[in-house]
């Protein structure tokens, strides 16, 4: 596994299409027992090479209800993104994740995973990757019916605070999803 994080520590496939140059972030053990599969690092996470290390995460923590020691140790969590390098920004946001990393080194990681008991898909890159055709029509029906999905998958919309509007539209999130995702998560952590 070591050697196979830092091949991707060193990949610079896409560094010709990245503004801001090749960091991937990633964080993971083959004794990790959840996977939490994100979009892309954004500038901050670029800037400090630390996965989630910005109010996204804060936000994903708390919905998960774990401390970050808990979040950052990689033999509990792995944290591995659509695309392991910050894409830069879009008129809207953050670009989408590059498209090269996922099916270049995610099945290679899964591989040297065998512990995995949950994995967590944040956000709309991640599910359609995964879910391919058995999502449903969009984000919020997939995340509504996270129960289709389980027990190998949880589906999450992405914890950013630009999605707070979102949150507020959809209260059923906050009062049905979270608090099973929660006790999913203590009883895989105990």
């Amino acid at each position: 596994m070591q050697q196979l994080l830092k091949k991707i520590a060193n990949c610079t496939t896409c560094i010709n299409k990245l503004e801001f140059g090749a960091r991937p972030v990633i964080s993971a053990s083959k004794n990790s027992k959840i996977v939490i599969i994100g979009q892309a690092p954004g500038s901050k996470v670029h800037a400090s090479g630390i996965p989630w290390d910005d109010k996204s995460g804060d936000n994903l923590r708390q919905w998960m209800n774990v401390s970050k020691e808990t979040f950052y140790d990689a033999q509990k969590i792995a944290l591995i993104p659509m695309g392991f390098c910050y894409p830069g920004k879009g008129k809207t946001g953050d670009l989408p994740p590059m498209k090269e990393c996922a099916p270049l080194w995610h099945h290679l990681l899964f591989q040297k995973m065998p512990e995995i008991k949950l994995i967590i898909l944040v956000g709309k890159y991640a599910q359609d990757y995964y879910l391919e055709n058995n999502n449903h029509k969009n984000l919020t029906e997939t995340v509504k019916h996270f129960n289709d999905f389980l027990p190998k998958y949880f589906v999450l919309p992405h914890p950013s605070p630009r999605n707070n509007i979102w949150q507020s539209k959809n209260s059923w999130f906050k009062s049905e999803v979270i608090p099973v995702l929660k006790s999913i998560m203590k009883n895989e952590l105990a």
